[in-house]
C-alpha cells in the first residue's frame, strides 16, 4: 500500500477512536497508524494495554509518542505561573492536553508523508476544533478525516458496529469516560449531562484511602515547583509525587460549567488534587513577593490565556507575548509554601520566602511605621481623597 492511503488515526483504545481503528481501516482501507500522545495519563502497563487493542481493532502500525515533559513546559508551566482556573474552577486540566496531542500527532503524519488524519471527535464537543484548528494550521495538505461527527454517530450506534464486526469489550459496561493526564482527570457521566445531579463517590479515580492529616513542604524556584518536603526533583516528578499523595485524600473534585467553544453549555467532572493544590499555593506566594500591580495585571492576562488555550488558540502569537510576561513575572516567586492535606480538602497555612514583602523595615500593617509621619499619613489621605470630594461636591450641587 503506498502513502496515498496512509492515515494517522489520534487513538486513545476508547470507543470513540477504536470505532474510527475498525471503519477506517476494515471499511474503507486506508493504512491506519494508530497514535496515542501520553501526556502524563498512561503506564507502562497501559500503553501495553492499547497498543494490543489497537492491533486487535486492524490497524496497520500503532505509536506512543511520550510528550509529559513537552506538555510541562509548553502548557502547564504556564497555567502556573497565572494561576490559571478556567470560571474560577477547572485547571483546564483534558483542554489543555489536547493542544500538546494534536500537535505531536501532525508531526509524526509529516514524518510518515501520510495524506490523512482522522480523530473520533463528536460535533457537539470542544475537541473537534482543537485538534482541527491545530492540523489545519499546521500541516493544511493533510486531510482530516472525522467519521463519528460527519456520521452523526451515537455510542450505541458505534457499540452495535463493533459488535457486528465481532469486537466486544464491553464498552456498554463503562458508565463513566475517564481522560487521565498530568494535569488532573476529567470525568463525564450521565450525570454531568444534567444540571443537577452530582457524580457518585464511585465515578471519582481515586477513593478516599487516609483520614488522619498530613502537612506537605512545597518549594518553588521562579514559580516552578521543585522540591516536595525538602526533596529536589524535576516539576514533572514533583506534580506526579504530590498527587500521589493528595489523591488518598480525595482532593481536587469538582464539577466544572462552562460556555463550549460551539457556543452551548457544557458541564464535566475532573479530579485535580495536585494541579489545585500547586495553583493555591503558588497563587499565595505571589501575593506575598509580588507588587500590586503585576498581581492585578497577571489576574486579567490569565483569564485571557485559559480562554484562548481553551478555545484551541494556543498558535497565535499572542499567547507567547503573554508567556513572556507570566516567565519574567516569576524572578521573585521564590520560598516554601506550607500545605496541610485533610480528606476532601486542603489548607495553606503560610510561606517562606526570601522575597516576602511583608518582610520590609518600613511597617507593619495595622501597627507601627517607621518610614513616614503621621503627617504625611494625612496629607497623603487628604490628597488621595481630592477627586472624590471634587464629585460629590459637583453632585451634591446638581
Amino acid at each position: 500500500m503506498n502513502s496515498k492511503d496512509r492515515l494517522v488515526l489520534a487513538y486513545s483504545g476508547g470507543l470513540d477512536t477504536s470505532y474510527c481503528a475498525v471503519h477506517l481501516s476494515k471499511d474503507l482501507g486506508y493504512e491506519v497508524h494508530a497514535v496515542s500522545v501520553n501526556t502524563g495519563g498512561f503506564t507502562k502497563n497501559e500503553i501495553e494495554s492499547i497498543e494490543a487493542k489497537a492491533y486487535k481493532m486492524g490497524v496497520f502500525a500503532y505509536k506512543n509518542i511520550q510528550a509529559t515533559e513537552q506538555f510541562y513546559q509548553k502548557v502547564v508551566k504556564y497555567l502556573i505561573f497565572g494561576n490559571v482556573l478556567k470560571n474560577n474552577t477547572y485547571p483546564l486540566s483534558v483542554s489543555a492536553e489536547r493542544i500538546i496531542q494534536a500537535i505531536e500527532i501532525v508531526t509524526y503524519a509529516k514524518s510518515i508523508n501520510a495524506k490523512y488524519i482522522a480523530h473520533g471527535s463528536t460535533g457537539a464537543g470542544n475537541d473537534q476544533v482543537r485538534f482541527d484548528m491545530i492540523f489545519q494550521t499546521l500541516a493544511p495538505e493533510i486531510e482530516i478525516i472525522t467519521p463519528i461527527r460527519d456520521n452523526k454517530l451515537s455510542r450505541e450506534d458505534e457499540i452495535t458496529y463493533l459488535k457486528s464486526k465481532e469486537v466486544d469489550l464491553a464498552w456498554d459496561k463503562a458508565k463513566y469516560s475517564i481522560n487521565k493526564g498530568l494535569w488532573g482527570t476529567s470525568v463525564g457521566g450521565d450525570e454531568t449531562l444534567t444540571s443537577h445531579l452530582a457524580l457518585p463517590e464511585e465515578a471519582y479515580p481515586s477513593p478516599l484511602l487516609e483520614e488522619d492529616q498530613r502537612t506537605v513542604v512545597l518549594t518553588f524556584d521562579k514559580g516552578q515547583l521543585l522540591a516536595v518536603d525538602g526533596t529536589s526533583n524535576t516539576p514533572v516528578q514533583n506534580i506526579q509525587k504530590l498527587n500521589k499523595l493528595a489523591s488518598v485524600y480525595a482532593i481536587g473534585r469538582d464539577i466544572h460549567v462552562g460556555d463550549t467553544i460551539v457556543g452551548i453549555k457544557g458541564r464535566v467532572g475532573f479530579e485535580a488534587a495536585a494541579a489545585l493544590i500547586i495553583i493555591k499555593a503558588h497563587h499565595l506566594l505571589e501575593k506575598h513577593t509580588l507588587s500590586k500591580w503585576q498581581l492585578q495585571h497577571k489576574d486579567s492576562m490569565a483569564s485571557y490565556y485559559g480562554m484562548h488555550l481553551h478555545e484551541g488558540q494556543y498558535l497565535d502569537p499572542v499567547m507567547r507575548d503573554m508567556e513572556a510576561f507570566f516567565q519574567s513575572s516569576q524572578d521573585s516567586v521564590s520560598g516554601d509554601v506550607t500545605v496541610v492535606l485533610k480528606p476532601y480538602h486542603f489548607t495553606i497555612e503560610g510561606i517562606k520566602s526570601d522575597y516576602d514583602l511583608m518582610n520590609s523595615n518600613f511597617a507593619s500593617y495595622g501597627e507601627m511605621n517607621t518610614a513616614w509621619t503621621a503627617d504625611d499619613a494625612k496629607g497623603f489621605i487628604k490628597i488621595t481623597a481630592n477627586q472624590n470630594k471634587i464629585i460629590q461636591n459637583l453632585n451634591s450641587k446638581s
